[in-house]
């Protein structure tokens, strides 16, 4: 970030304003999800700044995952607010673990931290709510189920279950912080799953062992649900490792 000079105050950039302005409009509910921003003309004008400000503070929103842009003219386009806070936050959070900034070890070890609460609070739940998302969780239990799955797909609805489970909890932080971490390791775990030999035989303990999360939840044994998602995790972790290892020695 450019300063006036050494140890300086950083200069306030010219789109701040927008931003600024726009948290605030979310914060009273002057803006809403579903609303459309005004034109990029109307914007600069509004704020006294240029254009490309106005588009470099949309281009933020947008990766942060406060609006959906479009290009073009018509009634789709130009910036819709629709708050999407994981798409921010796996995208930060991936590109950091790319940077080896935030350790692979430190963001599964957060995984178990999160997904053995949200287990335990939400095996409790007998509400509407978490009955919809525990129907939804057996959906993709099934769908793990059948013969022939790819390593992808597998992977993909593997990644979603877990999601489900956490958002059994009722707690919209954890499932927004579960759906992200998850995300900001896809890439490391494709690889992993890629390498892995005997793929065969850890699908079919992965199978198992999801089925004994599910039942436990299900079952309302909280405690239960959360010993068997620890050591499912720590142990696919494990498998991923040795993969990685014995991949890079090759």
């Amino acid at each position: 970030m450019a300063t006036d000079e050494a140890g300086a105050a950083p200069r306030r950039r010219t789109y701040d304003a927008l931003l600024q302005d726009i948290e605030a409009d979310l914060r009273s509910g002057r803006i809403k999800l579903g609303d459309r921003l005004p034109g990029e003309r109307t914007l600069a004008e509004s704020y006294g700044i240029s254009r490309a400000s106005v588009r470099e503070a949309i281009r933020i929103l947008d990766a942060m995952g406060v609006l959906r842009s479009s290009v073009g003219s018509g009634p789709t386009s130009g910036a819709i607010v629709i708050s999407d806070p994981s798409a921010g936050l796996s995208s930060a959070l991936r590109l950091h673990v790319a940077s080896s900034r935030l350790p692979v070890a430190d963001i599964v070890q957060t995984r178990i931290l999160l997904e053995t609460w949200a287990a335990e609070t939400g095996a409790q739940r007998s509400d509407a709510a978490a009955e919809a998302e525990l129907e939804q969780a057996g959906k993709l239990l099934l769908a793990m189920d059948e013969p022939g799955l790819d390593r992808d797909t597998f992977h993909e609805l593997d990644a979603r279950f877990h999601v489900a489970l956490s958002s059994l909890a009722g707690n919209a932080v954890i499932a927004t912080m579960m759906e992200s971490l998850s995300g900001s390791i896809v890439g490391y775990v494709r690889d992993a799953v890629d390498t892995i030999d005997g793929w065969g035989g850890v699908l079919e303990a992965l199978r198992e062992q999801h089925h004994g999360i599910f039942d436990a939840v299900q079952a309302h044994d909280g405690t239960l649900a959360a010993r068997l998602l620890r050591e499912h995790i720590e142990w696919f972790y494990r498998q991923a490792q040795d993969a990685t290892a014995g991949h890079a020695t090759h």
